[in-house]
């Protein structure tokens, strides 16, 4: 196994540098095993971002298509980049549990909102009911950032394979 440098970004995709980010946590860096790299999964970034809610502490994660991100009132989120979909994953501080099913080869989420970009704030729109509300104090700013970043590391190609067509997946089964 490489050894992750200190000063080298860190592999969970935070942005920060190792020694900032889990090379201050001793037991992610023991669970390293020797001549395997760690498993990443979209879930254990989503225990990430809930514990950065817990903590109140605002936080951002992109991952593919996704962003997640925390805010320092205990907010958490999860954002999907291209049906615009989202999942709240706490609120206020209290943990949410989503419905979510991930395997190697697919990330089954059941969305509960749909999310827009509208006069620099966040909306989300329930998908039952149609409820829309604009999420106040968060932090767009960044949210914005990172959606032109994710959006200009994938072709449109690559955006629209994202998504399994649900008749083919039934059709296997």
């Amino acid at each position: 196994m490489a050894k992750i440098g200190r000063n080298e970004k860190c592999p969970c995709g935070s942005g920060k540098k190792y020694k900032r980010c889990c090379g201050l946590n001793p037991t992610i860096a023991r669970k390293q095993v020797p001549g395997k790299s760690p498993q990443v999964t979209l879930t254990y970034h989503i225990e990430q971002i809930q514990k950065a809610a817990v903590e109140k502490r605002q936080h951002l994660i992109e991952v593919g298509v996704f962003i997640l991100f925390s805010t320092s009132f205990g907010d958490s989120w999860l954002l999907e980049l291209t049906d615009s979909d989202c999942i709240q994953l706490a609120e206020k501080g209290t943990i949410i549990d989503p419905e979510i099913k991930e395997d190697p080869e697919v990330i089954e989420v059941n969305w509960t909102h749909t999310f827009a970009m509208e006069n620099k704030q966040l909306e989300v729109t329930t998908y039952k009911g149609g409820e829309k509300q604009i999420l106040i104090d968060y932090p767009t700013r960044e949210l914005a950032a990172s959606i032109r970043r994710i959006m200009k590391k994938f072709s449109a190609s690559q955006l629209e394979s994202v998504h399994l067509d649900p008749h083919s997946v039934d059709d296997a089964e």
